[in-house]
């Protein structure tokens, strides 16, 4: 490579980033997921479009594996525990028997009813099967659901790719055989039971670390925050266990680790996350020949997308929730909102690299499903939420952010009080706060304020509250609470409290 041939790659790049970054802002005034514009960017771009040829699937797979990893990673990192507790037996359960009924159902329509040989309809309902992280994430952050609804989705999401992968792998590379069902039922569990507990300890390390070690700049805990997620992938990956599963692990431990900087990480990682995905589907779009797509792989395509969304996933949820109580309402919404996106088309790569037979129709295929489904799944979400009463009135909690004060080894916390937090109309006093921790200075319109007990908060203030570190959680939890409840949170606390303020 040349400097003029990088000169082009950063100009190229830089354009397109610039233009990926942009067609967010458009795919929101439409109500369509962002991915399709990324997709289309690609097409335009690609061999059909201005020309650019991308063919190399082997490129892809790693590319698009490795984009995986980042948005797991920051899908992770952004997980409330405290919501995905509650909904994790049901997303576990959707992860794997879910999912296994999804493929079970798809296979036997793709091979009677669309004629496809049992490999490549075992193949297609494989990669279609499970829902994308970062679709379903991106529709998180648009559409506010319940704890449980919203729990289910994300646990699900982050989960159901590691089965998926071995499954493909050992059909592309010839190696299903040899497993037998029983095997390879013994290999998916040992994958996800040693990647996840990998990304437990990985993630419980890298927090127990970072909350004892202060470093010289608030920039570097981002970094080694992510670097941990990736570690625990590695380590995984390196002996031959579910990397997908120890990223997400590790993320969610890390992502709920009172840790230095918090709101500075969660920042840096959504930025990875959508570098990530704007890479990923240009990439993909890039890979997509609109020109090879034949009317038969259109309508096999919208097909078993169909036989999938309105029979496999609902009877998929309908199984799995049968173990739960869930009503009809919110099995409806996460079966709908089981949105597929890239990860299908990563997936498809798999046989494409490995040369299997009519793998290049099997992308195809799987291109047109993401791409119609994803249009009609996506645009009545919101619609969907009221209708079924899922969407919550959340955003009653706070913002908190932690910077390290070693020398007295205490921690500044900044809050920031959105417009629906009940912290708005409490006095300073009326806080509570334990010994040891004091409200030192709000910041409000762009001025800042010594409070008096009597100061009132109000919604948009920044507070700058002083704690010594073993008091920390207590401060974070004493603030949550009034957050959440109001002035009276609490009223009962040891009496001992409520003079730090």
């Amino acid at each position: 490579m040349t400097s003029h041939d990088l000169d082009v790659i950063l100009l190229t790049g830089s354009g397109v980033l610039i233009l990926a970054v942009l067609a967010v802002r458009l795919s929101v005034g439409v109500g369509l997921p962002s991915l399709l514009m990324y997709l289309g960017l690609g097409i335009l771009i690609g061999y059909d479009g201005a020309g650019v040829q991308f063919a190399d699937a082997d490129i892809a797979l790693v590319l698009g594996l490795s984009a995986l990893i980042l948005i797991l990673a920051e899908g992770g990192l952004t997980t409330n525990w405290s919501t995905m507790r509650p909904a994790l037996g049901l997303g576990v359960l959707l992860a794997t028997v879910g999912t296994t009924i999804s493929v079970g159902i798809v296979a036997a329509g793709a091979h009677y009813l669309f004629g496809l040989d049992w490999q490549l309809a075992v193949l297609i309902a494989a990669v279609l099967s499970p829902t994308d992280a970062a679709a379903v994430f991106s529709v998180l952050r648009s559409v506010p659901l319940k704890s449980r609804v919203s729990g289910v989705l994300e646990t699900e999401s982050g989960l159901n790719d590691a089965p998926i992968v071995v499954l493909v792998t050992a059909i592309s590379v010839g190696e299903i055989a040899d497993y037998g069902v029983a095997g390879f039922l013994a290999l998916v569990v040992f994958e996800l039971v040693v990647g996840a507990l990998l990304g437990l300890l990985v993630g419980g390390g890298g927090a127990r670390l970072l909350r004892r070690a202060a470093l010289p700049a608030a920039g570097l805990y981002p970094l080694v925050v992510f670097a941990f997620t990736v570690l625990a992938y590695a380590s995984a990956a390196l002996i031959h266990a579910s990397g997908f599963a120890a990223v997400y692990v590790a993320a969610v431990v890390l992502g709920n680790t009172e840790l230095p900087h918090r709101s500075a990480t969660r920042s840096f990682v959504e930025g990875i996350g959508w570098l990530a995905q704007i890479g990923l589907f240009v990439m993909l779009g890039l890979l997509v020949h609109p020109s090879d797509i034949e009317l038969w792989h259109i309508g096999a395509g919208v097909g078993i997308g169909a036989l999938l969304t309105f029979v496999a996933r609902p009877a998929s949820v309908a199984a799995c929730a049968a173990w739960f109580r869930v009503g009809w309402r919110e099995q409806l919404f996460i079966g709908w909102a089981g949105l597929r996106g890239a990860v299908p088309i990563v997936l498809a790569t798999i046989p494409l690299a490995n040369g299997v037979t009519q793998s290049i129709d099997l992308f195809n295929m799987t291109f047109v499903a993401v791409v119609v489904y994803t249009i009609i799944q996506a645009a009545p979400l919101g619609r969907l939420a009221r209708w079924c009463r899922v969407e919550s009135d959340r955003g009653r909690d706070v913002e908190i952010d932690a910077a390290p004060l070693e020398r007295i080894s205490a921690d500044l916390l900044q809050i920031h009080v959105p417009p629906t937090s009940r912290l708005a109309g409490v006095e300073v006093g009326e806080l509570r706060l334990p010994r040891g921790a004091s409200v030192t200075m709000v910041v409000r319109d762009d001025s800042t304020l010594v409070p008096h007990r009597t100061t009132r908060i109000r919604v948009g203030d920044e507070l700058l509250i002083v704690t010594t570190r073993e008091l920390r959680e207590s401060v974070e939890r004493r603030l949550r609470a009034v957050a959440r409840h109001g002035r009276l949170a609490g009223w009962d606390l040891d009496p001992r409290a409520g003079q730090g303020s």
